[in-house]
């Protein structure tokens, strides 16, 4: 890992290479980088207040710096009593946030709980969980924003519980959180029900729902989701080294469980075309879907691979790691941990051009972790910045990069090491939620929390 002043040096460099368009927000994210490997390329300038960033970092309390003239409210802590009686979960990860209809912001939060069979402990209601072995759940907390004091919580409660790795997800144009397990355990191996498949947590639930698995969008190792608003079409990452992007065409528009069409992105030409090195930045690929005919395979339990390799054995394209995804610009926005020739991250755009086909560009790519190391969870700002929580190696940010291409800081961590996860905005634009993670193990000491970030969005792209 390299120093905090090498990292500062690489990412205030001046010079970056290139330009071109994608989309009225996010035209510039291209312009980051040239591939690694590349001699004549420049690493990418970090802004500076003035120009849409905001600034050096510096501790604003004990848990998180941030630029001068931010400040956060620690919102919910993991080992604190909750409303419902229960001990706040720890491993906090994925999360949403929705309007309340009087009123306040409801966040629904996962818990990427790892225990195994014999060490888990379920977070809910026995009657209504998937799986009474399992241990991983979602949070819902009621956030009130008064306009003479900080963020507080009001409420929050166990919402969905039974699953196992609940590590991303992403919320719903019609007001609900699909929350993804990121692993196809199963009986197989101890557990009471098979797992790898997505629930979804209706955002006006005031109680915990029954969880049920909706199986007809694969059981794979599920990372995160993203949704079109104008077609209902699910898009969604898959979280291996050699992972696959697939869309989900529900039966029934709003109504996932319904069933549908499972399908895997593949690019028109290059059949099982890797996407996780040696690629151009800017370049459009010619994409169309091809179908999973099995999207619930017995044999997930022991083969996390077996949806993907249905896909990939037609022709469909191979990435590294999917893991955020996000909608805007009407186009879903993917990153890739692994990706690129450093290993180091990839930001991915995919644009629909008709119902079969679509345009895959390469918008932004990690010459090396001292620019950016290891993209997870993103979101897009009300101003068309893309926020980039890092799950990189010792100390751990989050980014910015402006819709000139431009990348900057956003928070650090002065906790403990662990990653940031779950960031997305308030649905007025004005608080910026993120979580740290901390321990996935029932008996870890890292403590998880949920922040709420305030200040002067409008000084810079965010």
């Amino acid at each position: 890992m390299a120093s905090s002043s090498r990292r500062g040096f690489l990412r205030e460099s001046l010079a970056y290479s290139g330009t071109a368009l994608l989309a009225p927000s996010l035209s510039g994210l291209i312009a980051c980088t040239k591939p690694a490997g590349d001699s004549s390329r420049a690493p990418a300038r970090r802004v500076v207040t003035g120009k849409s960033g905001y600034g050096p970092l510096v501790a604003a309390g004990p848990e998180l710096s941030l630029p001068a003239g931010f400040n956060y409210t620690v919102l919910s802590t993991s080992g604190q009593p909750m409303s419902d009686g229960r001990p706040t979960p720890n491993a906090f990860d994925g999360m949403a946030a929705f309007a309340l209809p009087r009123g306040g912001v409801r966040l629904i939060r996962n818990h990427e709980n790892r225990d195994t069979p014999l060490t888990s402990s379920l977070k809910g209601t026995p009657a209504l969980a998937y799986d009474t072995k399992a241990g991983g759940c979602t949070v819902s907390l009621d956030v009130e924003t008064p306009w003479n004091g900080p963020p507080v919580v009001v409420r929050q409660f166990v919402s969905l519980s039974g699953t196992i790795v609940n590590c991303a997800g992403g919320p719903t144009p019609w007001g609900s959180w699909l929350t993804c397990e990121e692993s196809t355990h199963g009986i197989a191996q101890g557990w009471s029900r098979d797992h790898g498949y997505v629930f979804e947590v209706p955002s006006r639930a005031n109680s915990e729902v029954r969880s049920i698995p909706l199986r007809a969008m694969g059981r794979f190792v599920h990372e995160a989701v993203a949704v079109d608003p104008a077609t209902s079409i699910v898009y969604q990452t898959e979280d291996q080294i050699t992972a696959g992007f697939y869309r989900f065409i529900p039966r029934t528009r709003q109504l996932l469980a319904n069933g549908g069409t499972l399908q895997m992105l593949g690019v028109k030409g290059s059949p099982r075309y890797d996407a996780a090195i040696g690629q151009t930045i800017g370049k459009v690929l010619q994409v169309s879907w091809l179908p999973i005919p099995n999207p619930d395979p017995a044999t997930a339990g022991t083969d996390p691979a077996a949806v993907f390799n249905q896909g990939y054995s037609a022709g469909a394209a191979r990435f590294s790691r999917l893991e955020g995804c996000w909608h805007a610009d009407d186009s879903i926005y993917f990153s890739a941990t692994n990706g690129g020739n450093a290993q180091a991250g990839q930001v991915w755009r995919y644009r629909p051009t008709n119902h079969a086909d679509g345009e895959l560009t390469l918008v932004f790519e990690s010459p090396s972790r001292d620019v950016l190391d290891s993209p997870d969870n993103i979101t897009v700002s009300p101003r068309g910045g893309i926020v980039i929580c890092e799950d990189g190696f010792g100390e751990q940010f989050v980014r910015g990069l402006t819709p000139d291409g431009r990348i900057f800081d956003v928070a650090k961590n002065l906790l403990n090491v662990s990653e940031f996860a779950g960031v997305c905005f308030s649905p007025d634009g004005a608080t910026l939620f993120v979580n740290i993670q901390g321990a996935t193990l029932d008996a870890g000491s890292a403590r998880g929390m949920t922040f709420a970030i305030q200040g002067p969005w409008e000084r810079g792209a965010l």
